[in-house]
């Protein structure tokens, strides 16, 4: 019947598929054991198993050549440098490699000593990479494989530069299905931004988890966008608009200024102030456009930018005044001259390019003020090559209206004589101090000076020359200083003089307050955001630790609620201090403010080269103790002295020299002279005894505050037998014959109880009205 032929042909099925089934299965295990024994990135980058990594490196390097698929054009060449990267990101990693020789491990995710798993990953590699097998898409684009990122290359590379720039990061892995569903877009907006100036990342998960934990990113796919350093996700459904918007809320707010008639002249005259030379980009369109905000973040530390809406009727008596082509975007770029723009540019199709040479040629005013040292830098670089010197020409200057007329000539002057060797700059006297007191000799200006200069390293040494006769802007002024210009590219040995500079002060730099409250918003922010999208695996460190603050709080309020307030412990009563000794270094040590940080006590030489560094401009508040030896003693006393200071060497306030009174042996004798009120009648009786030995004497220096505190070597070491001999000799023999016998070791046997004296503040201080120099004769008093 037909009822029962229907069903015959439906119980023979379930037998045909199950022979199908074990067809495919069949067939499968063969093609897993065959991409499980053909994949060998050993083979593939043609390196034996003992290769080092310089080999692998450079076997990488020559066939990442050979096989691009940009250069070869061999249909398999995208799939043989994908083989050969892979390869190398396996060899290149010890612990890959170490895995992969012991357990044919190929990924970070498989569980090691699973070798039987072996067939299947090498499976997953081919069916991952070869499209042949199933058609199945893939989840990372090779066009993805330039914008890989490792961890190193994203600290030395990215990090800084996403303060130039921002960031898009895509976080992906394989057989991510939900990556494969967002690539379309995520290639959409790659090709709308990366071409406005947005640096494009990807990131595996797999292989990249230093980089993943490091951005906080543990699912895929993930988008992050970096500005500044500081990491934030995409939460939104990712459509090209969304992505496009992210990124512009990344960056500041107060970018670019709108524009209009009301407020163009305080924009403009406002480069005096900012130090900034100003851009107007003139448009069509009512908001600014993404690539104008791209290029204002890129040059903000340098140029102030401005946007006016062509269409805004507040706007037309400034495009009547600049004459402004309504049809093509503009740029008109103003620098000390607010009436007439020093360069502009116009075009239909504004590239980013073409506006980065424009600002990056005109980031500087015609005569900026030097306000810190990364612009001294780049306005004045050091001396590389012979064609390429920066002559310097710096107007020392003041804030005063009386100082307008010489700084307008100055400025009159440098427009007259742009070169491309002389940089023109100025300064303020009274915000650069220390500059102006090195290059003026140490002496105050009332007038303007001219100092032509010229750099020569990057620690700060220059070779400059004072114009005589000061600046009054006047035209004997201009013309003097024009010929010695003139003299100075015909004779580069022109400049005489030379000096280290010091760093210039930062005069942009906000206050402590302003840092602190930015980045307690910016914790604020992150910690919001944290919360609203449950990104519970970064907080719980955070919330951790407020929860103990608040348990800690909270439990020691209660305990003092409920503790009697006359219930108080006896206190016991403080044992004797027992008198410290020279040879106990325990308690020493226990007297020094932390722990030495190193095994050993840095000492160094008071020369002419360190005087000045190591005691006269010392910084406030630390002290310099400084050894006096002789050649003769020189190795026995360091080796004692280093063991006597060594527990109080872990002070970062306190330095250790020592002074050669063979080289320099005018300098104890002229310091003690230079003494005011010293106990006299003390240094008069030690006078006869150490008239002119000086070794051994120990001294603290403090340069700040022109005071020091001596110790004077004390003898611990005599020989009890020796009483009765010396009871017969008269006094001048039993002082020659102490003075013979005592020890270069003992010297120094008390200076740990004096160094505790110095750190408990009780020593007597010895003040002086200068320092004296290393070579100065004591009878010049």
């Amino acid at each position: 019947p037909p009822m029962t032929h229907k069903r015959l042909v439906c119980s023979r099925h379930p037998g045909t598929y199950g022979v199908l089934l074990a067809i495919f299965l069949l067939i499968l295990s063969v093609h897993l054991v065959n991409t499980a024994s053909d994949y060998d990135p050993y083979k593939i980058l043609g390196v034996s198993r003992s290769a080092s990594q310089a080999e692998i490196k450079r076997a990488y390097k020559s066939l990442a050549r050979e096989w691009h698929p940009d250069k070869n054009k061999d249909p398999k060449a995208e799939d043989m440098f994908i083989k050969i990267s892979k390869s190398y990101e396996i060899l290149s990693n010890e612990e890959r490699r170490s895995n992969f020789d012991r357990y044919g491990q190929m990924d970070d995710n498989q569980p090691f000593g699973q070798s039987q798993h072996q067939g299947f990953r090498s499976f997953h590699n081919s069916f991952y990479f070869d499209e042949s097998f199933f058609h199945f898409p893939r989840s990372r684009d090779f066009a993805d494989s330039k914008y890989l990122l490792h961890h190193a290359q994203f600290n030395s590379d990215v990090l800084p530069d996403s303060h130039r720039r921002p960031y898009l990061i895509k976080v992906t892995s394989e057989w991510c299905f939900a990556c494969i569903h967002i690539e379309p877009v995520w290639k959409e907006t790659v090709q709308e931004l990366e071409p406005l100036g947005v640096g494009i990342g990807v990131v595996d998960l797999g292989y990249e988890r230093r980089l993943v934990n490091q951005l906080g990113a543990h699912r895929a796919p993930s988008i992050i966008g970096l500005v500044n350093g500081r990491v934030t996700f995409f939460h939104q459904a990712v459509v090209r608009e969304h992505l496009r918007q992210f990124i512009e809320d990344l960056m500041p707010n107060k970018l670019v200024e709108k524009i209009t008639d009301n407020n163009y002249l305080s924009f403009l005259d406002s480069w005096h102030a900012e130090n900034k030379p100003s851009v107007l980009l003139f448009d069509q369109v009512p908001v600014v456009p993404l690539l104008y905000k791209l290029t204002a973040f890129a040059f903000r530390d340098y140029v102030r930018f401005g946007f006016v809406d062509q269409g805004d009727m507040h706007c037309t008596r400034l495009l009547r005044q600049f004459n402004i082509n309504t049809y093509a975007p503009t740029m008109l770029l103003f620098k000390e001259y607010t009436e007439k723009p020093v360069d502009i540019i116009q075009a239909r199709g504004m590239k980013r390019q073409i506006m980065d040479e424009f600002v990056s040629n005109n980031k500087f005013l015609q005569v900026p003020r030097l306000v810190n040292q990364q612009l001294f830098d780049e306005l004045c670089p050091v001396k590389q090559f012979h064609r390429r010197r920066k002559y310097c020409v710096l107007l020392i200057t003041g804030e005063d209206p009386a100082f307008v007329a010489g700084n307008k000539a100055f400025l009159d002057f440098a427009s007259a004589n742009r070169k491309d060797i002389l940089r023109f700059a100025y300064v303020y006297q009274s915000q650069q101090q220390p500059l102006c007191h090195v290059l003026l000799h140490n002496q105050a200006s009332l007038s303007p000076q001219v100092v032509i200069l010229e750099r020569r390293s990057q620690a700060g040494k220059v070779l400059y020359r004072s114009v005589s006769g000061g600046w009054n802007g006047s035209e004997e002024d201009k013309y003097r200083l024009h010929e010695q210009l003139e003299l100075l590219q015909k004779d580069p040995a022109y400049l005489s003089s030379d000096a280290t500079l010091p760093e210039l002060n930062n005069e942009m730099a906000p206050i402590f307050i302003i840092q602190w409250m930015n980045a307690a918003y910016d914790y604020i922010i992150q910690i919001y955001d944290d919360l609203l999208y449950s990104n519970w695996r970064e907080m719980m460190p955070i919330l951790s630790l407020i929860f103990s603050a608040l348990f800690i709080l909270f439990g020691t309020v209660i305990i003092q609620a409920f503790s009697e307030p006359g219930e108080n412990k006896p206190r016991k009563p403080k044992p004797r201090e027992q008198p410290q000794t020279e040879n106990d270094p325990t308690s020493r040590a226990s007297t020094s403010s932390r722990p030495p940080k190193k095994d050993f006590v840095e000492v160094t030489e008071l020369t002419d080269i360190t005087y000045i560094s190591n005691l006269v401009k010392l910084m406030p508040g630390h002290i310099n103790v400084v050894l006096v030896l002789a050649n003769v003693s020189k190795n026995a006393l360091l080796r004692k002295f280093a063991k006597e200071v060594f527990s109080f060497s872990g002070t970062q306030t306190l330095h250790f020299s020592f002074l050669n009174i063979d080289k320099h042996c005018n300098w104890m004798p002229s310091l003690l002279r230079s003494t005011s009120g010293v106990a006299e009648s003390k240094a008069q009786s030690d006078e006869d005894e150490e008239t002119s030995d000086y070794t051994g004497h120990v001294l603290a220096l403090n340069g700040h505050k022109k005071y020091f505190c001596l110790f004077r070597p004390v003898f611990t070491g005599d020989d009890p037998n020796d009483s009765s001999s010396e009871s017969s000799f008269s006094s001048d023999n039993r002082r020659k014959s102490r003075s013979r016998s005592r020890s270069i070791h003992h010297k120094l046997d008390r200076l740990g109880l004096w160094m505790e004296r110095l750190m408990e503040g009780t020593l007597p201080r010895l003040h002086v009205p200068a320092w004296p120099s290393l070579d100065e004769n004591p009878n010049t008093s």
